[in-house]
């Protein structure tokens, strides 16, 4: 296991309370307001929005970065998309249509009725909680750590969601790689577990051919880490390897906060996240409540 210098913390806390706050910055994917500000910024519907509106931060990187840094994405569906989408809109057009979609839709699925000390709170608890995070080996999050806190309550606790988010998965891809699992194999075997995406979804959303994908698990086969179509006993020791190293990783934002305080983040979140999943931010079935 990683080992890491930090008071101690539950690490189930630390899972629970990512969990809570994630919806909170993923429904941005999701919303109407994300494709029209970016197509009316001058990208073209669809992926390329995704890939340049969160990529933004970087500057007008090419695929081989998104690539790298996104993971789990076959080159070839990002390549599509990059570096085309810099030649009809320059980053700080995507990043200021990106904010404004993430805070216009947040406003409308969190509703005029929400309780406004409770989003300030939460903002000024994400505030602090980030910053007790570092950026050595953590480049989508140094990116996005680099732009300014907004002014906006709402925007605050998005940006803020965003950084622990991006922190959480430049840490997850450490992981990943420590324990020698390119992108497809890492997610593959987490579409085994049947906490992600079904094999189809996973292909269409992430670029990979029948043929690609087929030859990966076949190459966990190989490691003993998958049988018949599914995990075996040491392919499931993997993906709990995975997961705690990766808790383990994230968890200084909320040994900094203390466990009262990264509970009463928790809370706050749960209560937004709500809010978020009722108005119908997802399609069925992408976040489940927990």
């Amino acid at each position: 296991m990683v080992s890491v210098d930090q008071p101690s913390l539950d690490l189930r806390l630390v899972a629970r309370t990512h969990r809570r706050l994630e919806p909170l910055h993923s429904q941005v994917y999701f919303a109407p307001e994300t494709g029209e500000r970016l197509t009316a910024a001058g990208l073209r519907p669809g992926r390329m929005g995704y890939f340049a509106g969160r990529a933004a931060p970087l500057g007008a990187v090419g695929p081989g970065v998104v690539t790298a840094t996104f993971y789990n994405f076959a080159p070839s569906v990002v390549a599509r998309h990059l570096p085309r989408a810099w030649t009809l809109a320059d980053p700080e057009q995507v990043l200021a249509a990106r904010h404004d979609a993430a805070r216009a839709s947040l406003t409308r699925l969190l509703g005029d009725d929400v309780p406004t000390a409770d989003v300030a709170e939460l903002a000024e608890l994400l505030r602090e909680a980030c910053g007790a995070l570092t950026p050595e080996g953590r480049p989508l999050y140094a990116a996005h750590a680099d732009l300014p806190w907004p002014a906006d309550p709402v925007l605050q606790v998005w940006h803020g969601v965003s950084l622990l988010r991006e922190h959480r998965g430049d840490g997850h891809v450490a992981v990943l790689l420590r324990h020698r699992l390119t992108g497809l194999e890492a997610l593959v075997t987490h579409t085994l577990t049947g906490r992600g995406f079904t094999r189809e979804t996973a292909q269409l959303s992430r670029g990979w051919s029948a043929a690609e994908w087929d030859a990966a698990a076949g190459g966990l086969a190989d490691r003993g880490l998958v049988a018949d179509g599914a995990l075996t006993p040491a392919g499931i020791a993997l993906r709990e390897a995975l997961e705690q190293e990766t808790d383990e990783l994230s968890a200084a934002p909320f040994a900094h906060l203390g466990t009262e305080r990264t509970e009463r983040v928790g809370e706050l979140a749960a209560a937004l996240t709500g809010r978020v999943l009722a108005a119908g931010a997802f399609p069925a079935g992408v976040f489940a409540t927990r």
